[in-house]
């Protein structure tokens, strides 16, 4: 198991590497640049030469390259033009946002993809298997800035002054300040050190935070933030969960191993739980895996709707402003991220399917 993850490592590092060229090019082949973004269009050709010059993009491409390449080797993902800050300090700041709404999303996906994909199965041609494709395919058919409009009219709007009411916008409500844990436990961290940065990350997950410090309120003003936007978004993998889980469940349910069960006298509740779901579930596990991996670079829209200051709306924000360092970082942090879950659903396969481990 050690060797085969050590592989999997080994064959991970050209592919982000690949994905670091592709991206430094791609930024670059887009029409601007960052003077006359930052500066305006009546930006003088002098004054663009001192800005260029002092962030150093006018050195040859295949210079910067290899500059951007040495520094990514070292953890250092360079410096936004737009902020005069490291890309580092802006990811601790905003991937925790992202990785929050991004597992919130695919939670609810799941407890109710799942089960509707199972449901679907066991009433195969039925009225309920009918309904639950339809409403697979109106979910994967709805955009998710439409959706997320629709749900903040509604219980912003619609049902104000009910119990019902639901805030439509931000991360927490003005005035709602967490304490960080390390701050509450009166910890003295040493500055740009490992375990000083590490500690300012997982400090920025509010709700991880909230909970070991015992700050309910806060953690229920940020649950109250959440709803909408994991909710929006989930309706991006929701759809695919429950139809892989339905189709890969009827494939199960019609081998021989399923009907020596049935045969045997289980009940077909039993069958469904201890035989099928379980060796049905490996499709939808790398579903799953990929679905993640989407939602952390896939939540633009739903984070720019709802005002959430995450990566997918800092990445929007560099593109337009043509902020090279914030683009190629975060896209390298998205990257290695699909790395890991890819590795992670992998690795699930051996505890799912017996099968696996013996080979």
């Amino acid at each position: 198991m050690v060797a085969y993850i050590l592989r999997r490592i080994l064959l991970a590092i050209p592919v982000l590497i690949g994905i670091v060229v592709v991206v430094f090019f791609l930024i670059r082949a887009i029409p601007g640049d960052p003077c006359t973004s930052l500066l305006g269009e009546r930006a003088t050709e002098e004054a663009c030469e001192r800005f260029n010059e002092a962030k150093g993009l006018n050195e040859p491409i295949y210079v910067q390259l290899g500059i951007y390449m040495r520094d990514v080797v070292t953890f250092d993902l360079g410096e936004s033009v737009r902020f005069s800050r490291p890309v580092n300090q802006l990811l601790i700041e905003r991937l925790p946002l992202t990785m929050e709404l991004a597992t919130a999303a695919l939670f609810l996906a799941v407890i109710v993809g799942i089960p509707l994909g199972v449901l679907a199965a066991r009433r195969h041609n039925t009225f309920i298997d009918t309904g639950t494709t339809a409403l697979s395919n109106v979910g994967v058919s709805m955009p998710v800035f439409w959706l997320g409009l629709m749900l903040s009219y509604l219980f912003a709007v619609v049902l104000r002054d009910t119990f019902l009411q639901l805030p439509p916008t931000g991360r927490l409500s003005p005035g709602v300040i967490p304490d960080p844990y390390y701050e509450v436990w009166g910890w003295e961290l040493t500055p740009d050190t490992f375990w000083a940065t590490l500690n300012e990350f997982l400090g920025n997950f509010v709700f991880f935070n909230s909970i070991i410090t015992s700050q309910w309120d806060v953690f229920w003003d940020a649950f109250k933030h959440m709803i909408l936007p994991a909710v929006a978004l989930s309706t991006i993998p929701l759809p695919i969960i429950t139809r892989i889980t339905r189709s890969s469940l009827l494939e199960v349910m019609g081998k021989d191993y399923i009907r020596t069960a049935r045969a045997k006298g289980a009940r077909e509740g039993s069958v469904v739980r201890a035989h099928a779901l379980r060796n049905a579930l490996l499709p939808v596990v790398t579903i799953v895996g990929l679905q993640l991996g989407a939602l952390l670079g896939g939540a633009v829209l739903t984070e720019t709707v709802f005002n959430l200051a995450g990566v997918g709306r800092a990445l929007f924000d560099a593109i337009t402003g043509r902020d090279f360092a914030i683009v190629q970082g975060f896209t390298v942090i998205i990257a290695g991220g699909y790395v890991l879950v890819n590795l992670l659903v992998d690795l699930s396969y051996a505890w799912l399917d017996p099968r696996i481990r013996l080979e």
